[in-house]
């Protein structure tokens, strides 16, 4: 169980590196007086929307690019400086496409949330929605679930299942698998800033 002090937000941190929705679905949600939690800066690898979105809502932000440090653990180090910076209790992974590396998880394991376009252990990887599609499942959904030195591999915490239709592509598939993914994150990371995560192996109980 991990969460702020009692009576104070809880201090969260995103990562993105692209267009931002889901960040943005995030920042949008931690608007409202009882929200238990508080965005406190966005860390992304490159300069992209996610950033400016970041930005216009006045959050503070850090870009920490690959080619800047002569290898990934040194990049992963600099990562993990940057995100203390902002003295998260939980780390959430919006839309973030790089791996964490040793570094990074030794100091933030168990406290960081990631959400994916498929219904996990199935079609992990960049490409869930594709693989799914191309696989002629009639089911598909979105999983929530803790960060490990894997892909997509960490425990589960939530998943919703979303109906694959005749006519689908892989972008209205997404589309719709998006809607279910900003709302499930929401919820969790609710539970999260709250203390109800309880970690035990590889399950994850929500009190």
């Amino acid at each position: 169980m991990v969460s702020a002090e009692s009576g104070a937000p809880c201090p969260v941190v995103l990562l993105a590196s692209g267009a931002g929705t889901l960040a943005q679905s995030v920042v949008d949600s931690a608007g409202g007086p009882d929200c238990p939690y508080d965005i406190v800066g966005l860390v992304s690898d490159r300069d992209c929307e996610a950033v400016a979105r970041a930005e216009r809502a006045g959050l503070r932000t850090a870009v920490v690019r690959p080619a800047d440090h002569p290898d990934r653990p040194s990049w992963d180090r600099a990562l993990t400086d940057a995100v203390r910076a902002f003295g998260p209790v939980w780390v959430v992974s919006a839309g973030f496409m790089r791996i964490l590396g040793e570094a990074f998880l030794g100091e933030y394991a168990g406290r960081v949330i990631n959400t994916h376009p498929a219904l996990l252990p199935s079609f992990a990887g960049a490409h869930g929605v594709r693989d799914a599609l191309a696989y002629g499942v009639t089911v598909t959904g979105c999983t929530v679930h803790l960060v490990d030195a894997g892909v997509d591999t960490g425990p589960v915490i939530s998943q919703c299942a979303v109906d694959v239709l005749p006519e689908d592509t892989e972008a209205s598939l997404h589309e719709r698998i998006k809607v279910v993914e900003r709302e499930m994150l929401v919820d969790v990371l609710a539970a999260a800033a709250r203390g109800r995560l309880h970690i035990e192996g590889r399950k994850v109980h929500r009190s």
